[in-house]
């Protein structure tokens, strides 16, 4: 049998060049200037062992990969299901949007209900739901990307300044919401949590351990605490598999078969149940801002070692 450390070196050779056909993001320049040609995958296994191949200890802002974590901050905090239905479900809904992750358009239709927590709207709830529930929502965060990373994480202050300078749409989704009764907070306070989450830097190393304690049913295997319930990480789980990548979600599924949660840094996670947690980065994205050499590699990965779902 072919040496992990070897097949994912293989995994990359076959993903880096499909980079080529993405273009980085531009709206701000500390992505704009991001090197097209980092790539970075690493995997950390329940069982505690790593692999990793390329740039996987470099820093990126995570983004919307910070989206996930915020939901299950929010879960943790509302502990029980019938909290998480009663405080999230009835103000999020758990639909793909089948729109641009920063679309306005379903959320007027719609009366304010964001479709599901990882496009933009529905993370700007959970903000707001963090500030109910969070005396500090973003310490809290890092603390807990921290304890499951196992190193403490911080903020890129110029990337949090530029993503405030430039959320004009972001804002006009809030006074939406504001305006049909979704938001309970200023929402100069939900934006400040929303902007400071996604300029949370990691490296792809980080981020597969972070991810691990869903693969695990909601169990960190580092420390054994639990995350969350069993039935918690499952819905997680499911709302990543059919909403974590935007309207690209059916597209990871079909050729994936894991569930992924995307951001315009590059950065994809998946989760392999019973197995580990993933990550890949490269910066170059497509049309619906996915980065396209990660999708390949968690392709290439699911399917050489056979971890889909399905």
């Amino acid at each position: 049998m072919q040496r992990l450390d070897d097949l994912f070196d293989d995994v990359a050779a076959t993903a880096r060049p499909h980079a080529k056909r993405g273009r980085v993001a531009d709206y701000i320049p500390a992505l704009a200037g991001a090197d097209p040609d980092r790539f970075g995958l690493a995997m950390a296994g329940l069982d505690g062992q790593e692999n990793a191949t390329g740039d996987a200890d470099v820093g990126f802002p995570i983004q919307s990969l910070s989206k996930l974590f915020a939901l299950v901050l929010a879960m943790q905090r509302l502990g029980s299901e019938r909290g998480v239905s009663e405080e999230i479900w009835q103000r999020v809904g758990r639909e793909p949007s089948g729109d641009p992750f920063n679309s306005l358009v379903q959320l007027e239709h719609e009366r304010g209900i964001p479709r599901n927590p990882m496009i933009n709207a529905g993370a700007l709830v959970i903000a707001d739901l963090l500030l109910e529930h969070c005396s500090d929502p973003i310490e809290s965060l890092l603390e807990l990307l921290g304890e499951l990373a196992g190193e403490a994480v911080a903020i890129d202050e110029s990337v949090a300044a530029a993503e405030e300078a430039t959320s004009q749409r972001n804002r006009a989704m809030g006074h939406l919401m504001a305006a049909f009764g979704n938001l309970n907070h200023p929402l100069d306070a939900v934006l400040d949590v929303y902007n400071r989450q996604c300029a949370i830097t990691m490296t792809a190393r980080q981020l597969a351990r972070a991810s691990r304690f869903l693969a695990d049913d909601g169990i960190d295997p580092a420390s054994g605490r639990e995350i969350l319930s069993g039935p918690l990480a499952r819905r997680v789980m499911a709302v990543m598999l059919t909403c974590g990548t935007y309207d690209a979600a059916g597209d990871f599924a079909f050729s994936v078969g894991l569930p992924c949660k995307s951001g315009v840094a590059g950065g994809i996670l998946a989760v392999a149940p019973d197995h580990s947690g993933i990550c890949v980065w490269s910066p170059p994205l497509d049309a619906a801002g996915n980065s396209v050499a990660g999708r390949v590699a968690l392709h290439e990965l699911a399917e050489r070692l056979g971890l889909s779902i399905f």
